[in-house]
């Protein structure tokens, strides 16, 4: 991540590690945000991993939106959820 994208295109566009390979943020399924937000919360344990579990739980709330919308990827998510879930996951930069 370099800096922080804006838009919604930007955001879609931000490469993200899932699934073992680097994929478009915009191409990933509601199997994928589960299967990352399970591998995050695996890594959770005390000290420093616990500030993985609010990441972990940002991509569980994604899967959950795309399940809800019956959207085919993050792409066909709406854009303001995106603006607002992108720091949480680490899509982009928070802050």
């Amino acid at each position: 991540m370099s800096e922080r994208p804006t838009t919604a295109a930007g955001i879609l566009g931000q490469v993200v590690f899932c699934g073992g390979a680097n994929r478009a943020f915009g191409s990933l399924t509601a199997d994928d945000a589960r299967a990352h937000a399970d591998e995050l919360r695996a890594a959770v344990g005390w000290g420093p991993t616990a500030r993985v579990a609010p990441v972990a739980q940002a991509w569980r709330e994604l899967s959950l939106a795309l399940d809800r919308s019956r959207a085919a990827t993050v792409a066909d998510l709406d854009p303001d959820l995106l603006a607002e879930l992108a720091p949480r996951l680490w899509v982009t930069l928070p802050g």
